[in-house]
């Protein structure tokens, strides 16, 4: 379903159509052996996010940052985009909504997306969500062992790093992995709530990219209200 939002990821500049000045940062590569993306807040629902197929392959990860200070001299920041490159294939004709993995497609004028309750979003390859990250129980929870454990390898302290990506964002090795495994993380634009996942295409149909759109280059609030949101 064709996405009918303003969609500006990926443009350096200030497109035309937004008021918002934007860079666009490179956060490595994300290693997706399975295929199947998962889009998930990270801190909340990593391994039950909704998965959208691609081939097999490692692809590059970027998150687009707007600058909406009042005098547009970044003193203002918000993550607007996390996309990651699936094709340089040409220029992008067509978003589109996505219709998840087992899933039906949704209703007009609604999407699937991400729901936000961390502040965060990201991308991981689902099946190595299984197999790469420690198994929770009583005794180990993965906030206390691996988010926020006080040791400069942690989830938080990696998003807080100036000297690691791009501060509010990380790219994190699971820790099982076996050949690179990883997750990409990123602030959530204005915090929690509900951002829908996106497909970019070429006039020919052929996949771009898939994104999650953060809502800052987006819509008035009034107009945010028509577009509900599917369940994902």
């Amino acid at each position: 379903m064709t996405y009918t939002q303003p969609f500006f990821a990926l443009l350096d500049g200030t497109p035309d159509g937004t008021p918002y000045p934007q860079t666009v940062h490179d956060l490595g590569v994300l290693h997706v052996p399975s295929g199947r993306i998962e889009a998930s807040d990270p801190y909340v629902t990593l391994g039950e996010g909704l998965v959208v197929r691609v081939e097999p392959g490692s692809y590059p990860a970027f998150v687009t940052v707007a600058d909406v200070s009042e005098a547009r001299d970044g003193s203002h920041l918000r993550e607007a985009y996390l996309s990651l490159v699936v094709s340089d294939g040409g220029p992008v004709a067509e978003v589109r909504g996505v219709t998840p993995e087992g899933a039906e497609p949704p209703p007009a004028d609604e999407h699937y997306g991400v729901g936000v309750d961390a502040g965060t979003v990201g991308f991981a390859d689902a099946e190595a969500i299984v197999r790469c990250m420690p198994p929770e129980d009583d005794s180990t929870d993965w906030y206390d062992l691996l988010f926020d454990s006080g040791e400069p390898t942690s989830w938080f302290e990696l998003m807080d790093s100036t000297d690691h990506y791009w501060e509010g964002s990380a790219n994190i090795t699971m820790p099982l992995a076996t050949a690179g495994e990883n997750v990409v993380l990123s602030h959530s634009g204005w915090g929690d709530g509900f951002y829908p996942v996106v497909t970019t295409h070429t006039a020919d149909g052929t996949l771009l990219g898939v994104h999650i759109d953060l809502l800052v280059a987006g819509p008035d609030d009034e107009d945010e209200d028509d577009d509900e949101e599917a369940d994902g």
